[in-house]
């Protein structure tokens, strides 16, 4: 099994996105599979100019960008892979930037003049099977503890399956950035203990991709858990009275820092 991981974290290595990616991989090699991390913050990726040249009878599929930055040799990557994640936090309800610019070359690989029904009925055109078409697992960060935090991007990627043929073989979503010191914080593992569950999780996660080529339902539960030690806290966050405790609280760990 060959992993590729797209860290679309404008921090790279050094961010939340990347600890989490560590977790899944560390998990996956330590069951035999092969797992690489591609940062796209070190890497040239040009926007996606909207030329068509890459759709003319002369060009076709031959991005103007082709041999002027990385894409084509991460497209090269992903089609040698056998499984895909697509890592991100959330910046402004949404994808960061950084990977929605890698994902809008996809249409450099695609004739959007073979029109065609993808295997869920919908209306679509030619895409780059080997690189488009790959399972895929949706890894979505983020510091905010509300739910729907993540759902544009959650959403996005339930999307993309649907159109690209590209099974989806799980979602992860870590809300609580800030409060968990995005990982890279030892004593946030006393205040938070279940953070151990949920680390371990990711690599029980890690290792069902390497062995299953998916994440089960049970385990993507605890890697998606609340991390605050309060009972029923899922309903209780969503009162406002206890929301305005916690961010007194809040404020106040932020101070101490």
């Amino acid at each position: 099994m060959k992993i590729l991981a797209l860290n679309g974290s404008h921090r790279g290595d050094q961010g939340h996105t990347r600890f989490l990616l560590d977790r899944l991989a560390s998990g996956a090699i330590s069951a035999g599979a092969e797992c690489e991390i591609v940062s796209l913050a070190r890497r040239k990726i040009n926007r996606c100019l909207g030329c068509g040249q890459c759709q003319t009878v002369e060009h076709t599929l031959h991005c103007a960008y082709r041999e002027k930055d990385d894409t084509a040799a991460i497209f090269a990557r992903m089609a040698q892979a056998d499984l895909l994640i697509y890592a991100t936090p959330v910046y402004v309800f949404g994808m960061s930037s950084l990977l929605k610019a890698f994902i809008e070359r996809f249409y450099g690989i695609c004739d959007c003049a073979e029109l065609r029904v993808t295997q869920s009925g919908l209306f679509f055109h030619h895409v780059d099977a080997a690189v488009c078409s790959k399972p895929f697992v949706a890894l979505v960060c983020c510091d905010n503890l509300e739910n729907v935090t993540p759902h544009g991007v959650v959403a996005y990627f339930e999307t993309f399956s649907r159109f690209m043929d590209a099974p989806q073989m799980g979602t992860l979503i870590r809300n609580g950035g800030l409060l968990c010191g995005h990982g890279r914080d030892p004593s946030a593992l006393e205040r938070f203990p279940r953070l151990r569950e949920v680390y371990a999780a990711y690599e029980q996660a890690g290792r069902e991709l390497a062995t299953l080529g998916r994440i089960r339902p049970a385990t993507q539960r605890r890697a998606n858990q609340e991390i605050v030690p309060v009972p029923f806290f899922g309903i209780l966050k969503n009162l406002r009275p206890f929301k305005r405790v916690m961010v007194g609280r809040a404020q106040q760990m932020i101070g101490g820092h």
